[in-house]
């Protein structure tokens, strides 16, 4: 995997999560160290938008530093953040208050990824009932 690969499969991952009721700013780096998708990438969140853009961030609140698939777990909340911290797979540096911010997009964006597979399960029975 290349680090514009993991770039685009992450974007994809927080794009679309709401964070329309988060009203204070945030912005986080992440380093992911690894010899082909190694490099760095910022996610923010500002006036209830998100961005996910590759560049560094140098005013940021918190910095995270891990390997690539465990931003993967993290970004699919397969691994819980606190947990991959506690266990030193992650790294974080910065204003750990904002750091905890990052738990809630993921959270945010799992709900809404629920939603809409339940509405597809709906969608798709209304289907099956008018055949």
């Amino acid at each position: 995997m290349t680090y514009t690969d993991l770039f685009f499969e992450i974007k994809g991952k927080f794009m679309g999560a709401d964070v329309s009721d988060i009203h204070e700013h945030l912005a986080f780096e992440f380093d992911i160290e690894d010899e082909e998708a190694g490099g760095a990438f910022y996610v923010e969140v500002k006036d209830g938008q998100l961005y996910v853009e590759p560049y560094e961030y140098y005013d940021r609140d918190a910095q995270f530093i891990c390997a690539p698939d465990v931003l993967i777990k993290i970004a699919d909340g397969k691994m819980d953040p606190v947990w991959a911290f506690t266990n030193q797979k992650l790294r974080v540096e910065g204003n750990i208050d904002k750091a905890l911010r990052l738990n809630e997009i993921i959270q945010q964006k799992q709900k809404q990824i629920k939603k809409e597979e339940k509405e597809a399960k709906k969608a798709a029975k209304k289907e099956e009932k008018k055949k």
